[in-house]
């Protein structure tokens, strides 16, 4: 396998077990909110206020955890065994200042020392460099920056 598309599938990995993490963390946030709400001393009383907190701040978690599940979902459908030829979702883009990796909103990911920036196809960096290709440059936010690579 070519060692960029290596890369990608490393990188999707990687992405995958950061979700995961995020998905336990946030399981395990709502189970001790429910707990808390259940363990409540006043709990039979429906119109208690520190109760009611409680309960909604479960089901803050689960909308999170739906939407962790939501992107989950998302960087399983990334294809790793292809190549893209212009920045668009699933292509990692190497520019002059940084490494983009067009997936979910995730944020700094590190692989083998290098920094990659996990970005959702929705934010206005993505939609500076969309349909990009290798040699082209975009501008944002006022600076210049230079696709060196896309796969």
């Amino acid at each position: 396998m070519d060692k960029r598309l290596e890369m990608k599938k490393r990188l999707v990995e990687k992405c995958l077990a950061e979700q995961v993490k995020i998905e336990e963390h946030n399981k395990a946030l709502m189970k001790e909110a429910q707990e808390t709400a259940n363990e409540y001393e006043h709990a039979m009383d429906m119109t208690d206020t520190y109760r009611t907190q409680m309960l909604e701040k479960r089901d803050m978690f689960a909308r999170q955890l739906a939407k962790i599940i939501e992107e989950r979902k998302v960087l399983e459908r990334i294809d790793t065994h292809k190549a893209k030829s212009c920045a668009e979702f699933g292509s990692v883009v190497i520019t002059d200042q940084n490494r983009l990796f067009v997936s979910i909103g995730l944020g700094k990911v590190c692989l083998d020392g290098d920094e990659f920036f996990a970005i959702s196809p929705m934010v206005p960096l993505f939609k500076a460099m969309e349909g990009k290709k290798k040699g082209e440059t975009f501008t944002f936010n006022g600076k210049s920056f230079r696709i060196v690579d896309v796969f």
